[in-house]
Parts: structure tokens; sequence; C-alpha cells
């Protein structure tokens, strides 16, 4: 099933996240860590493709186990900063081949320290975007940051370059982990009022390991508001207690977004179908 028709049914969804293991390693416990997810029966689960495309085999391996042997609807992330059309395409023909019909489309990250290949086919996620939308046959997701893209030279800019992804075939977006809710309604009118109209699903990262925090931080440049803070700082030193404050903190994040009409939710699981289950447990009522 198409991910903008399970977001045009009207009902509330949520979806998670998987990664897959190294090229070469784990991917048999790495299929029954999606069976476990699977078992929550989420709207749909996303399952991310490595850096320079390392483990573009097993993104399609784990998207094929997820839809065809569970039942559950993939999506597929693709990155191209370090590929060719080429190897898009062969990507892309893979997926059709298990009737895997969505596609995340992402630039990726730069390698640190290495400059942008002068000679690359994809500079931004709207050239594959459009290289998707050409070749037919997938729904196409992006990702937006309503703090801004890092690279971003304002919030308008920012704008403008999710214009161009919808004008690219982008038919939904999802967004970069945030943990104060106003951020994301700020940026809601602000898409409002540059007139992009497309589904907005909102990435909540469960917190459960106060040593995330700075690799967070430092990844995504997201703004930890006060009380967050203070959470962390309080229970860190107690790996229990962190665990179920951060799991509190994301399910009160979410019964605020959905009360406040946002319906789209992404968990951002980090690998644990136990923490995504506690959380949809929590809220059980409020998914049917």
């Amino acid at each position: 099933m198409k991910i903008s028709d399970i977001l045009g049914t009207g009902k509330v969804t949520v979806s998670c996240e998987l990664f897959p293991p190294k090229h070469g390693s784990g991917l048999a416990g790495a299929k029954s860590m999606v069976r476990q997810t699977a078992a929550l029966r989420p709207s749909f689960i996303s399952i991310t493709y490595g850096a320079g495309g390392g483990t573009s085999g097993n993104t399609v391996s784990l998207a094929d186990e997820l839809q065809n042997g569970c039942g559950v609807t993939a999506l597929a992330h693709l990155t191209c900063v370090s590929s060719g059309r080429d190897a898009i395409r062969g990507f892309l023909a893979e997926l059709a081949s298990r009737k895997i019909e969505n596609v995340l489309a992402l630039r990726g990250d730069i390698p640190e320290g290495s400059p942008f290949p002068a000679n690359a086919d994809y500079h931004h996620a709207n050239e594959l975007m459009k290289d998707i939308r050409d070749y037919g046959g997938f729904c196409i997701g992006g990702a937006c940051y309503p703090e801004g893209h890092p690279e971003a030279e304002s919030l308008q800019k920012d704008m403008e370059s999710l214009k161009i992804k919808a004008e690219a075939g982008c038919e939904f977006l999802t967004t970069q982990m945030f943990f104060d809710n106003n951020i994301l309604y700020n940026f809601m009118y602000r898409l409002l009022h540059n007139g992009i109209e497309m589904p907005v699903i909102a990435g909540i990262m469960p917190v459960t390991d106060g040593r995330q925090i700075a690799r967070i931080c430092k990844l995504s440049g997201t703004a930890l508001p006060a009380r967050f803070r203070a959470i962390v700082d309080k229970f860190s030193g107690n790996p229990a207690a962190m665990n179920q404050a951060g799991v509190a903190y994301a399910t009160e994040q979410i019964i605020d977004l959905i009360a406040n009409d946002v319906n789209h939710i992404h968990i951002y699981t980090m690998n644990k179908p136990d923490i995504a289950g506690r959380i949809m447990k929590n809220l059980s009522e409020i998914f049917c």
C-alpha cells in the first residue's frame, strides 16, 4: 500500500524506523527485530539506508521481510550523495521486483572532512526525487527539519527548498526529531504560510539513555527544552529511571501532538522494539 493512501485515511497513524546491520553482519538478528516490530502492527515501518549505500542490500532484504513476510507496509530509505544514476535505478528495480512502492528520498550526510564530489550525479534530494518520479510506480517521501536544515541560510530558504521537493514529486514529509512540540507547531504554520500542503509525519525520539543527548544535538542541532534537560540531568545516572522517563516524555509529546490534530507519528526506535511497544501500549486507545 502506498503511504500517501495510508496518510489519507483521516485516521491517526503511528510508524517506526529501523536501521539495517552493517554490510555482511547480523542480518538474521535484524530480521528477527523486524518481525518483533511488525508484530506491534504499526501503520508502516521505514528501513534506513547506510551512508554511501553500504547497507543497501540489507535495506532491500529487511524491507522485503517486512512487507512480504510480515504484511506491514515498508518505506525504504534511499540516499544519493555517493550514488550514481545507474546505482539508483538498480536499487529502484530491486524494490519494484519485491513490490515495495514507498521510498524516502534523501541526499544523505556528506562524510566528515570530505569535499562534495565535484562530478556527483546528485547534489540535492529533489534531484533524486525527480529521477524516482520519472522511474514511476513509487510514493516518494522527504525529510524536513522543524528548526531549519542545519545547512540552510535561513528558515525562509529552507521553506523554498521544501517547495522544490514538492514540485519534484515529494508526497509527504517526515520530520527530524524534536523535543519541544511548539517548534513543530510553528513549523506547520510556516508550511501553510508558504503554500506547502502535504502530510507531515512528526518524528519522535524516545531518549532512554542520557549518553545519546550529546550525539543527537551534534548531528541535528535539535534544541532541548529546559523540562527535558531537567529529566536528563536528574535520571541519566540511573539507566532504569532514564529509560522509564524517556518513554514517558515521548508518550506525553505524542498525546499533545494528537490532541492538536497532528495525526501522523513516527517513532525513531533505535532498533528497540520493546521501547516502541511500551509507547504504543501507553497510547493503545488513542491509536485506535
